[in-house]
């Protein structure tokens, strides 16, 4: 399967790399971004070409730490159990804002650029989320106690201190370079899980024209600063209904990926209902995908502590059954956490009861990690 699938995304890559502009017309697929740079628009419809043969693995933070590790030069929880690293790598630049020389989850920000640049090396995909604090309150990004979001429009008090922190975002996002200094694409999720009320930005915090607004500024003014290697996620967390995933929705042309997060609990040991929402909501966006010609996603997943031996092909196998994905992230390996006086992680690492079972859904034909596509985004 692997060598199939290298053989395929290739043909696709030397199919297009010819001509100094991608077309995408045969796909009815096109980037919000009309200015995205050469490699952007080529990674977007690699995605497409490789969400029809099977989907991406991703995972968070895959490269700077894992289970009883940190910050060891090409080490991968993932990659000591497969032998191969994940194809999308998920990265969060909250503390960027504040000038922070770490980010939220302590990786110093050099080291993640150095992570990128090492991933789109070998062929990899970086994910960026953004858990930015609370304008109004200053208080980290679960601080929903007053209405910010309106605050960081146009003409409102706290749009100046939200322009600089889009200030920041648009150098970090222009630093991230590859050897022959093009930038690299990036998938970027502003404002993820937005129908949970828990963040500043959720439900209940702000009205639908004022997120959408919110979502159109960012979008702007990241390309009036000269970013164009963005390929804009639209995320939510939980939603019954077309309707509901799209309430904030800010439109065809300010978005390219539409996806959702969703995660198994230890009152769903069996993985039933787990399985079953992800079902339905991969239904409900597969059908907007459809009609918007946009690709979809799963954003965030996982079981924490993968307690579940079969958990790989028994549960999330199941969970995104048929439906034609470009990818899935699994949260961090974060490991041992003081506070909670648990361990904290969400994909296997050497000896971890569902180490076997992960070999076997890294073997499946519909499975794409990195040795996958590095030939053809180098």
């Amino acid at each position: 399967m692997k060598k199939k699938i290298t053989t395929l995304i290739l043909s696709v890559f030397i199919g297009t790399s010819c001509s100094s502009k991608v077309s995408i017309d045969n796909t009815n697929l096109s980037l919000s971004d009309k200015k995205s740079t050469f490699e952007t628009v080529s990674l977007y419809k690699r995605l497409h070409q490789l969400a029809q043969k099977g989907f991406l693995f991703g995972h968070q933070d895959d490269l700077a730490y894992g289970v009883n590790w940190k910050y060891e030069d090409y080490r991968s929880d993932i990659k000591e159990v497969v032998g191969d690293y994940p194809a999308v790598y998920g990265w969060d630049i909250a503390g960027l804002e504040k000038d922070d020389v770490h980010n939220i989850d302590g990786v110093p920000f050099d080291k993640m650029k150095q992570y990128i640049k090492e991933a789109n090396e070998r062929g990899g995909i970086s994910t960026i989320s953004w858990h930015f604090d609370n304008p109004e309150t200053g208080k980290n990004a679960w601080d929903n106690t007053s209405k910010s979001l309106k605050t960081i429009l146009p003409g409102e008090k706290n749009h100046e201190k939200f322009t600089s922190w889009l200030d920041k975002a648009a150098n970090f996002f222009l630093s991230l370079k590859d050897k022959n200094g093009k930038n690299i694409p990036i998938l970027f999720r502003p404002y993820h899980e937005l129908t949970g009320g828990w963040f500043w930005w959720g439900k209940g915090n702000c009205t639908p024209e004022e997120f959408k607004a919110a979502w159109k500024f960012t979008f702007e003014y990241l390309q009036k600063k000269g970013v164009h290697n963005l390929i804009y996620v639209y995320n939510t967390s939980s939603f019954n209904s077309k309707e509901a995933f799209l309430e904030n929705y800010p439109g065809d042309n300010y978005v390219d990926i539409l996806s959702f997060d969703s995660y198994q609990n230890n009152e769903d040991k069996s993985g039933e209902k787990f399985i079953a929402e992800v079902q339905n909501q991969l239904k409900i966006i597969n059908e907007i995908g459809q009609e918007k010609h946009k690709l979809i996603a799963v954003a965030e997943a996982g079981y924490e502590a993968v307690p579940d031996p079969k958990w790989w092909t028994g549960t999330l196998s199941k969970a995104i059954g048929d439906y034609k994905i470009s990818y899935i992230l699994l949260w961090r390996n974060h490991g041992w956490q003081e506070k909670e006086q648990k361990m904290h992680y969400y994909a296997p690492f050497s000896g971890q009861v569902s180490e076997k079972d992960f070999v076997d859904f890294y073997n499946k034909d519909n499975t794409i990690f990195e040795k996958d596509i590095k030939k053809v985004l180098k």
